[in-house]
């Protein structure tokens, strides 16, 4: 007789690991189903996130972020040195510890809420049936009364650029570097290929950004792209637009890479390039024929607003299904579909969903921004404040990039927030609290905020919308 759960979950990722301990706390009989394994062989949860993603990168960011501070930041504050030098190996080794303390911290959680975790491929098969192909090729079945698909995604290949992982890398084999490439080739100047291009970039790396569209960060605000921009390039990436790569042949250790942009056809030599372009959702193998589950023209799992697919108990989360790639998207989906397993009605604000990009100056934003409201012909205030005006940013030596809030022009709501500079992912989650519950730019302006601190540049910035601002002129209102 095959094991039967109240919950099923295939995928270790932020979603599903996340999906499997709240199902667990809720008094669920949950399994979780995860194939990916370590260098070691060993099975090794937390998905693309915590293996080769979110903390991985932020540690190499972290780590070379530190190395050129003491390069050329920290004469002015006084501190003398001379001959720094970065340990590579002992850089990506730490990385490497960090995910090895996150990831083994999972399987501890499985353990402490009862999670019983399985090793292998997940396959739904119908009548909510799950088949799980076993490292050693058996293969075992069991059943559930509810299951949620969270196989997460996979980096996007293109033809022009065959990964190798040797020379052309993707985002994964960008993280194992054991030195710094002398010419550093990005295609695609995403979230993604923007962070790792920093990383190598602060290294010393020679690094050449190409990206097909003509405009740069296209999700983000206008005036945050044009500062982040100007940013990254007086910082050394030589970020080029419109600039469609065609093929690339690889000669020993180096690549040609061939591209067109309005100069017509050009060519360029790398060391390594990564070729990060995007992601896909990882569906291969995933359903049965007749599992009753439909993809969409794309290829994501079809599912409605609350994650539920066409087919009765089986739920789909994160980078699986519409909407942005992002791990805490995909965590507060779990979350919202285990408790409607419950039968609560939990509901999830898709237009909250705050993105981040992780280089120096960080980039967030929340809720839309001002071309869209434009476009949707939406009447708006604007306040900014530069964090060259803040005492704090101006203790730490960091003053640049702003904090700009949108608000309603009649209600005074506040509608988008949208930092690029010190602290901009924790100024953009207050943001994003205080828009949750309807916020207006005058309640943020009436709060009182700790000084000296970054937030106090969120605080002017919802003064300004109205004309109110203390530390910078303001300027009439729209």
């Amino acid at each position: 007789m095959s094991q039967k759960f109240d919950v099923v979950v295939i995928g270790a990722g932020p979603g599903g690991y996340v999906a499997a301990i709240k199902a667990a706390q809720l008094g669920l009989s949950t399994a979780c189903i995860e194939k990916y394994t370590d260098k070691e062989g060993k099975l090794a949860l937390g998905g693309t996130c915590l293996n080769v993603g979110c903390i991985p990168s932020k540690a190499l960011l972290d780590s070379s972020w530190k190395f050129h501070e003491a390069q050329v930041g920290f004469a002015i504050h006084g501190i003398n040195h001379a001959g720094v030098t970065m340990d590579v190996p002992a850089m990506v080794g730490r990385k490497a510890n960090i995910v090895k303390g996150l990831t083994s911290g999972v399987a501890t959680l499985f353990k402490a809420n009862g999670v019983t975790s399985l090793q292998g491929h997940g396959k739904l098969l119908a009548g909510k049936k799950v088949e799980i192909t076993k490292p050693d090729g058996s293969v075992e079945i069991i059943e559930a009364e509810n299951v949620i698909l969270a196989p997460g995604s996979r980096p996007i290949d293109i033809p022009p650029a065959p990964v190798d992982q040797n020379v052309i890398v993707d985002s994964t084999g960008a993280l194992e570097f054991q030195s710094v490439p002398k010419r550093l080739g990005v295609i695609g100047a995403g979230v993604i290929g923007l962070e790792l291009g920093s990383v190598w970039s602060r290294l010393g790396s020679q690094v050449t950004v190409l990206e097909a569209l003509d405009t740069f960060l296209l999700a983000a605000d206008s005036a945050v792209s044009k500062e982040a921009l100007k940013t990254l390039t007086k910082q050394g990436l030589d970020i080029k637009l419109g600039a469609r790569v065609t093929g690339s042949k690889v000669n020993g250790e180096e690549v040609v890479v061939t591209y067109t942009d309005k100069n017509g056809e050009q060519t360029i030599t790398f060391d390594k390039l990564i070729v990060a372009v995007g992601r896909r959702p990882v569906t291969t193998d995933l359903l049965a024929a007749d599992s009753g589950v439909n993809l969409d023209e794309r290829g994501f799992v079809h599912v409605d607003d609350h994650c539920a697919t066409t087919v009765p108990g089986v739920f789909a989360i994160g980078d699986v299904v519409r909407g942005m790639m992002l791990a805490h998207k995909a965590s507060e989906e779990g979350i919202m579909v285990v408790e409607r397993i419950k039968g609560h009605k939990t509901q999830m604000n898709y237009d909250l969903i705050p993105s981040v990009i992780y280089t120096h100056p960080e980039i967030a934003w929340v809720g839309k921004n001002e071309q869209q409201l434009k476009a949707e012909g939406v009447e708006v205030n604007v306040g900014t404040f530069p964090f060259a005006a803040s005492g704090r940013a101006m203790a730490a030596n960091d003053t640049g990039g702003f904090v700009k809030v949108i608000a309603d022009a009649k209600t005074d709501r506040v509608l988008g927030v949208h930092v690029i500079g010190p602290g901009a992912a924790e100024l953009v989650q207050q943001g994003a609290i205080g828009m949750e519950f309807g916020t207006s730019a005058e309640d943020i302006g009436m709060m009182v905020f700790s000084h000296p601190t970054l937030s106090e540049a969120l605080h002017e910035a919802a003064l300004a919308v109205n004309g109110h601002a203390i530390h910078i002129a303001n300027k009439k209102k729209r």
